[in-house]
């Protein structure tokens, strides 16, 4: 039996055959068929008996192979949690190897730390660690309706719910205080926190919460957010993908927050 899987990515595309709804990775005998040679390979973790790798190729595939390469966020809402937690900190550890070659101190070239998921310079002994960057993701609710805004950066037609970076100094209810007035210009309260997701695109740690209008005009800042409205279930424009935390919140919303909250 070949208990090794392998997560191979080419830049932000991930190798993987979709059978009956499920993505599987590519085993070493799948590799070998397929002549792919893994640069830059490194062990991922170990679980159900199984070890899971890490690495690139920068070449592309036969299009009749039943392997292809596919972008992660696409396949999102075919993986259960646990599975995309581990492509996720994959594509992390991918980036981060790509970005972080040499010491931010002294500019020496770095190694990788044997003891811990580090990298070390051999000169000043300075360590970098992945970087990791915490956001809030929220939905905000009024009268048992959601706010859903068109971020910019978004398709067209596609709806989703407030987020944004942590800045230094807040904490992640005063991020959601902050984002929600900045991009909005609507007060909260009562948040709650809900759950979290790796979000590798490209370092982020994404910290979902719950919350409630508190007063204001719905006023987009025209930068970030160029339109916002509050709907009801059977308004919903165009929403995300399956998968990400972003549609857990608005289906959270569908299932038991589209009521009066306590």
């Amino acid at each position: 039996m070949n208990n090794k899987l392998h997560f191979v990515f080419n830049d932000d595309k991930l190798l993987a055959k979709i059978e009956d709804g499920h993505v599987l990775m590519p085993n070493d005998n799948d590799l070998k068929t397929l002549g792919v040679t893994l640069n830059n390979l490194c062990f991922l973790t170990s679980k159900d008996n199984k070890d899971f790798l890490f690495g690139e190729v920068h070449t592309s595939l036969s299009k009749t192979c039943e392997f292809k390469f596919y972008k992660l966020r696409i396949l999102i809402s075919l993986m259960d949690n646990a599975f995309f937690n581990l492509a996720a900190k994959a594509f992390h550890l991918i980036t981060w190897n790509s970005t972080y070659k040499y010491c931010s101190k002294c500019g020496t070239l770095v190694k990788n730390k044997e003891d811990e998921i580090a990298k070390i310079c051999p000169k000043c002994g300075f360590i970098n660690y992945p970087r990791i960057s915490p956001a809030i993701i929220t939905a905000v609710i009024k009268d048992n309706k959601l706010l859903l805004a068109h971020n910019t950066n978004f398709p067209k037609d596609m709806y989703s719910v407030i987020a944004g970076f942590i800045e230094p100094g807040e904490t992640f209810e005063d991020c959601v205080r902050r984002e929600v007035f900045e991009e909005i210009g609507l007060n909260v309260k009562n948040i709650k926190y809900f759950g979290s997701q790796p979000w590798p695109f490209p370092d982020s740690l994404m910290v979902a919460f719950t919350c409630e209008y508190g007063g204001g005009d719905v006023t987009v800042d025209g930068i970030e957010i160029d339109d916002a409205s509050f709907y009801s279930v059977d308004e919903f424009p165009n929403l995300p993908l399956g998968g990400s935390i972003a549609r857990r919140l608005i289906d959270w919303f569908v299932n038991y927050g589209a009521r009066p909250m306590e």
